[in-house]
């Protein structure tokens, strides 16, 4: 139940602290650096002869540069000063800092805005917050919550704007007039996260978002008046694991018309408006590289146009970069440098990407000071170790910032005022009431999320360049010659581009293949995507390349040479909409550069687009067993089959075995294929992976003319390779309890046949630790698992066979997701038709908006 601060609740949140227990409660160390190192110079650890982070060299010169920044507005400087130069106990000291940090403008001059909740209960990623009802990990919800202010003018006041006893008010957003407050709250564990609106009083609560069984979070006001935030309207979950995601979305100040404009794979968060008018997000998504290094910095325009990388894209530590804010009068952000495998906390950062669009010489300055040895050190989980942690970053300008810190105890968070001089004090932490609910020494209410509660700059509106037509819109590249990781490559050995969509998961299962992390299904031996080309394009003969992509599709691109081989991939994905023509310099162009002046207009502009063409028919996923294994049945399978001499070495075989085939199998633990896999975050060198490198296909082209191997044929398995050699066309499972929610025996029928086998079966579900095929359910009494039996009239091996052949026997009842006639199982299916349904609502939410009609969200009866 949600109440107004006027009225009055039996829950009780906490008291407000003294301000010398405040002070001396901040019994953790701090860190910080003294200043700025140069720019255009590689930033180095903080050298031990820095003075002291809250010494009184520190402050003094926050106070000397207070005192010229404000003038007559900080008054009390030089009384401050003359306090410090008479020197201060310890205990006086941090009663004076405070004091004097406090009288900041920036800090005293208007009230601070602030949630109070319980921590976030760790999950899977730092993503894992939503706790959606129907999801895997609603149980964590824990509510207990407030929306509140403090006042430092009036001896550091505290007013409950809003609170919730059962919910959780988070992502609070000052209107640019200051006199509206936009917010996400969630009443209880059986309701979901909403948009809400309330006057900077607390009166006035309004409901914005009203859908049922999804999550609205992260909202931002934008300059025309509109709302942004981050939802989970397109239901789709992380390819590591099993939760639900959320892109950013848009809708007008009163709720209506809400419509899609992020269209990644996985998660868009944290957005913030940039003084230009842009959107600032985290965004979460990976295309044939490793999970955990691929959460940088993202910038969209509030229509959903231009998305582009803006830090951090290809760093692998930090493994997340987030809640990034510009700071006022720079060209710099603050932000949270954390960990995949954590809650969104860690490190604050200074980051000014006109140093470096990734690593450490981007990085100006961390708190904690020594979080700058972690950038680009160990892996995705290296912050985990930073200690105390830091969140929700505001800066108040270019030296003084607030944030959420661990105040010492347990894991609790406080308010804290920070500056580039070194001091770090607490302004504010929550006490627990006495016999108050939900709160123990272990667990008490944190403080997050601070910012003024006043106005702020109204950037310009950046008009919309989209129709909602939901048709297509245009890519042009203006020489795919240009840019880095293009060693190598002759101009002119490019002769097309292709155009790969790289499909959202919808679908989960609980036992995972464990290939670069955890897939819930299986979908391939080391990556986590499926594929779908949508065509192949010409690249002229000066680099250049137009063509028209379907709209709201997730694409990456790869460029080929004469023979179709690959030569550079993309490994992060894009998208366009519905009328949007967008451009870049080059293949992995400098995002900071300008374009280089041509004298005459390049080869492709000259012409129309090029339009996608599908791949060998329409564009469909592709399947290793469709697309591939017909070519080695027709020309390997003779010589390289169970029994062959050939075979022993590479077995091409098509025979199904617990989580893809025979062949599948061989090629990739046997390397002949060289492919990135979830491969690293750095850029990869042209020509470095794919059918370029791989021994398979330099075999087959060699002998290719020897067995008349034909064209089509070739670029089946090349293309096949040159995708990341995939297996699975779906995420969707037709049994989604057995293992890797691929294998059609049971745990039971597992159980029993490693029993009688004596393979341990649970040991094959790892790419690194797989022993080769063990089972082959299209021929029972070939499964390597039986060679142990001498006697082939052993009854334990008829047993074996028994139970193989059940699992044939259920492959053809319900086949599995590598066939032909696949169909997704129940629970799939349900996923399916919500999937569906909320694409419905979005096709009519665009309709409504081209046709300048109002539609809202339905509310629940």
């Amino acid at each position: 139940m949600t109440t107004l601060a006027t009225k009055r609740r039996s829950f009780r949140w906490a008291k407000t602290v003294s301000v010398l227990s405040l002070v001396l409660a901040a019994a953790l160390p701090v860190h910080a650096q003294a200043a700025a190192p140069p720019a255009k110079r590689a930033v180095k650890p903080v050298p031990p002869t820095l003075p002291s982070p809250g010494s009184p060299a520190t402050l003094r010169a926050a106070i000397n540069d207070l005192v010229a920044t404000f003038g007559p507005r900080y008054p009390k400087g030089a009384e401050f000063l003359k306090r410090l130069d008479a020197g201060v106990s310890a205990q006086e000291f941090a009663v004076l800092q405070r004091e004097a940090l406090v009288a900041n403008p920036l800090v005293s001059g208007q009230p601070i805005l602030f949630v109070v909740r319980h921590q976030y209960k760790p999950d899977h990623h730092n993503t894992e917050t939503m706790f959606q009802t129907g999801e895997i990990n609603t149980g964590k919800f824990e509510g207990g919550s407030a929306l509140k202010t403090i006042d430092f003018t009036k001896g550091g006041e505290v007013k409950t704007l809003i609170e919730s006893a059962d919910g959780v008010v988070r992502d609070p957003e000052m209107h640019f007039n200051g006199t509206k407050i936009i917010f996400s709250m969630r009443k209880n564990i059986q309701d979901d996260y909403h948009i809400y609106e309330c006057n900077a009083d607390g009166s006035g609560l309004r409901q914005l978002t009203f859908a049922s069984g999804v999550t609205d979070i992260d909202p931002l006001y934008l300059p025309d008046g509109s709302i942004a935030f981050s939802s989970t309207r397109e239901p789709k979950y992380c390819m590591c694991n099993r939760h639900i995601m959320a892109n950013l979305f848009r809708m007008d100040a009163d709720g209506a018309n809400i419509h899609q404009i992020g269209k990644s794979t996985l998660f868009e968060g944290h957005g913030a408006l940039m003084p230009d008018g842009r959107i600032l997000y985290d965004r979460w998504e990976y295309v044939d590289r490793n999970f955990g290094s691929a959460q940088g910095l993202w910038t969209v325009n509030p229509d959903g146009t231009s998305h582009a990388v803006y830090w951090g894209n290809n760093t692998m530590s930090p493994g997340a970069v987030l809640d990034a804010r510009v700071i006022p009068g720079t060209e710099r952000v603050i932000c949270n440098f954390s960990s995949c495998h954590d809650r969104p906390w860690g490190a604050l950062a200074i980051v000014d990407r006109s140093l470096a669009l990734d690593g450490s010489a981007a990085v100006v300055r961390t708190w904690p000071a020594s979080a700058m040895n972690l950038v680009d050190h160990g892996n995705f989980d290296e912050f985990k170790r930073v200690h105390p942690k830091y969140e929700d970053p505001w800066p108040l300008g270019e030296k003084h910032f607030l944030c959420s810190r661990m105040t010492g105890n347990g894991e609790q968070m406080g308010l804290y005022l920070l500056d580039v001089f070194g001091n770090e004090i607490l302004l504010h932490a929550e006490t627990p009431t006495p016999n108050a609910p939900r709160s123990t020494p272990h667990d008490p209410l944190g403080c997050y999320d601070p910012m003024p509660l006043s106005p702020r700059p109204r950037p310009l509106a950046i008009p919309t360049r989209r129709n909602f037509a939901n048709k297509e819109g245009y890519f042009y590249v203006a020489d795919v010659y240009q840019g880095t990781h293009m060693a190598g490559v002759k101009r002119g050995a490019v002769k097309w581009l292709r155009v790969i969509e790289s499909p959202e998961k919808r679908f989960w299962t609980h036992p995972s293949w464990f290939g670069q992390g955890s897939e819930a299904p299986a979908m391939n031996w080391h990556d986590f995507n499926n594929k779908r080309i949508l065509g192949t394009v010409p690249v002229e003969a000066d680099g250049s390349a137009y063509f028209a992509v379907p709209a709201d599709r997730f694409v990456y691109f790869q460029l080929l040479d004469e023979n179709k081989m690959m030569v550079q991939s993309m490994r992060s994905g894009t998208i366009v909409q519905s009328g949007e023509w967008q451009g870049c310099v080059g293949c992995h162009d400098e995002r900071r550069a300008a374009p280089p002046s041509k004298d005459n207009t390049p080869l492709a502009l000259k012409r129309p687009p090029s339009e996608m063409d599908g791949w060998h028919g329409a564009p469909r996923y592709f399947s290793f067993m469709a697309d591939v294994q017909p070519v080695l049945n027709q020309y390997c399978l003779r010589c390289h089959d169970f029994g062959t001499k050939a075979g022993a070495k590479m077995n091409l075989a098509p025979d199904r075995d617990l989580i893809f085939n025979v062949a599948y199998n061989e090629l990739w633990r046997k390397n002949y294929i060289h492919v990135v896999g979830a491969g690293p975050a750095e850029i990869q060198p042209a020509y470095s992976w794919g059918s370029h490198a791989s021994k398979v296909a330099a075999a087959i082209r060699k002998c290719r003319q020897k067995y008349g191997v034909t064209d089509e044929a070739l670029e089946c398995l090349i293309t096949w390779i040159d995708l990341n050699a995939p297996y699975y066309p779906t995420y969707a499972s037709s049994y989604p309890a057995n293992l890797a929610g691929r294998s059609p025996l049971d745990d039971k029928q597992l159980a029993r046949l490693e029993e009688l086998t004596g393979v341990p079966f649970g040991k094959d579900i790892h790419c690194s630790q797989n022993r080769g095929p063990q089972i082959t359910f299209d021929r029972p009494e070939l499964s390597p698992c039986l060679a142990k039996f001498a006697d082939k009239n052993d009854p334990r091996r008829k047993e074996a066979i028994v139970i193989i052949q059940a699992g044939k026997e259920t492959l053809a009842k319900r086949p599995r997701g590598d066939a032909a006639d696949f169909q997704a199982c129940e629970v799939d299916q349900k996923r399916d038709d919500k999937y569906l349904s909320r694409q419905q609502i979005e096709a009519r939410n665009r309709a409504a908006i081209r046709e300048g009609r109002k539609v809202y969200d339905e509310r629940a009866k």
